[in-house]
């Protein structure tokens, strides 16, 4: 698809970043499955993605995703699966690269979970008629649940106004610290999936935002 905007962000272009987003969360959210890597490959995945690449830094990023899906085994064996469940648990479970993927612990003075920014963003899905369920094991400023958020507002879209929320809600959010969370994970960890997911996620994000400033 086209992302050049030179006007109001048509309704094609809107369901494709509310698709991108969701897309997104969903490999996010939990282990990959033997399953879920053939889908990856049938899809060509991240080249299936709404919004294209915007940079030559962009084009690496997708092209680099692609060649990551590319060296996942096939087929996989069980012990693979559960050495990427490994990894999964490290970037998103246990913190053992030491980076967190909850906004509080980037934005709070003291680095703890469950402070001021997970209450400023329950404040804003409860305005928009939404609430994260099970908020005790994964507090509402998990990135998952503002790209969720993102897809959410795109659905709903109907004005320039609508999109310029969008574009805050990126600025003050996802875009003011994730970006950090991506850094550190590629610096820590050696899962070239893992790593390239959240590099894509970042540019993706940044693309985005590019597009809602045209």
């Amino acid at each position: 698809m086209d992302t050049r905007v030179h006007g109001p962000i048509p309704p094609e272009l809107a369901q494709a970043i509310a698709d991108d987003a969701l897309t997104l969360a969903a490999l996010h959210d939990r282990e990959l499955t033997s399953d879920l890597i053939a889908a990856l490959r049938e899809s060509d995945f991240p080249m299936n993605l709404g919004l294209l690449p915007r940079t030559p830094e962009q084009r690496d990023c997708w092209q680099q995703m692609q060649q990551a899906v590319c060296a996942l085994p096939d087929p996989i064996t069980a012990a693979q699966l559960d050495d990427l469940a490994a990894e999964y648990a490290a970037i998103y479970l246990t913190g053992a690269y030491q980076s967190s993927p909850y906004e509080s612990v980037w934005t709070d003075d003291e680095h703890l979970m469950c402070q001021a920014s997970m209450f400023t963003l329950r404040r804003k899905y409860a305005d928009a008629g939404l609430v994260v369920a099970n908020w005790r094991s994964r507090p509402d400023d998990h990135f998952i649940f503002q790209l969720l958020f993102i897809a959410h507002l795109a659905q709903q879209a109907r004005s320039d106004q609508d999109w310029k929320a969008m574009a805050d809600f990126i600025d003050q959010h996802l875009l003011s610290w994730y970006p950090k969370f991506v850094g550190l994970i590629a610096q820590r960890s050696q899962n070239q999936f893992y790593v390239m997911l959240n590099l894509l996620t970042a540019a993706w994000a940044q693309s985005l935002r590019t597009v809602l400033a045209a």
